[in-house]
């Protein structure tokens, strides 16, 4: 049996309900952020399933440095502490160097190790070290079997407040793919997972063109299967209008669309949870 992990009222694994993380790829404007936390917040309080917020104060890994990258460390943990205390719900955000650490940890309730950076050991044993839940999404580069090292790692430091998220598998250039069998094969490990839908459906650009695209239309598809195959939560992007964001537009689910999504995980996570 996999550890329970909490957060706040929040308890995250085997037997818990399903849980979801999410929110606008990156903190665009303090209000933009901050409404779209509360339309989640309402959404995910009439469906019933406990709610985790997440933006990144900065993205570091963009493709190109001319692309927007976030408001930096000090104005967005800002924003994300208003939310912890104006909406009411545990705040998430990615670190992308060791030295933002000791910060965020101040206001973050979970701390992410981003995909790209799960196999850096100081990284991660550092993140781990602030005694705070640790979200470790698993690299396109990597097996599920291989989080087990990067388990260890942040075990190191007597830190078992792990999450694990399924990020996707490189298939080929410019085209991730998502292997099922990885939910359970983390979950042995002895962690929850959670399955991050709207990254996987990311397709980065080929040399011929600027930016990344996505297929949106496939977020309901994936997100049905990954709880049906009894993953513990889900992380999705939401906006407002996709369309106009910053960063990840081609990919981000439109906010008019999380109800009715998440009705239809729930109905299908209560039969598959019991």
């Amino acid at each position: 049996m996999g550890n329970v992990i909490k957060i706040n009222n929040i308890k995250i694994g085997e037997g818990e309900p399903l849980v979801l993380i999410a929110g606008p790829c990156v903190i665009e404007s303090e209000e933009l952020t901050l409404n779209t936390a509360k339309k989640i917040k309402e959404i995910t309080a009439r469906v019933g399933i406990p709610y985790i917020f997440k933006s990144s104060y900065d993205k570091s890994n963009r493709s190109s440095v001319d692309y927007y990258r976030g408001p930096g460390i000090k104005q967005g943990l800002k924003i994300l502490e208003r939310i912890k205390k104006e909406v009411g719900v545990p705040v998430l955000s990615d670190v992308h160097c060791q030295t933002e650490i000791e910060e965020a940890s101040r206001v973050l309730d979970v701390i992410q190790i981003p995909a790209y950076l799960c196999q850096q050991t100081s990284l991660v044993v550092w993140a781990a070290k602030t005694g705070k839940v640790i979200n470790i999404k698993k690299g396109q580069f990597l097996a599920p079997w291989d989080m087990k090292k990067i388990c260890k790692k942040a075990e190191s430091t007597g830190n078992k407040n792990i999450i694990l998220t399924e990020r996707g598998t490189c298939l080929g250039y410019n085209n991730l793919v998502c292997d099922m069998r990885s939910i359970p094969l983390m979950q042995k490990i002895g962690y929850p997972v959670i399955v991050d839908i709207t990254h996987i459906l990311r397709m980065p650009g080929p040399p011929s063109t600027e930016s990344s695209g996505g297929q949106p239309e496939f977020i309901a598809v994936l997100a049905r299967a990954a709880v049906a195959c009894g993953c513990d939560g889900l992380f999705l992007e939401v906006h407002p209008e996709p369309q106009k964001a910053l960063c990840d537009a081609s990919s981000m689910l439109n906010l008019e669309e999380l109800e009715e999504l998440l009705i239809s995980v729930k109905k299908i996570s209560e039969i598959v949870r019991k």
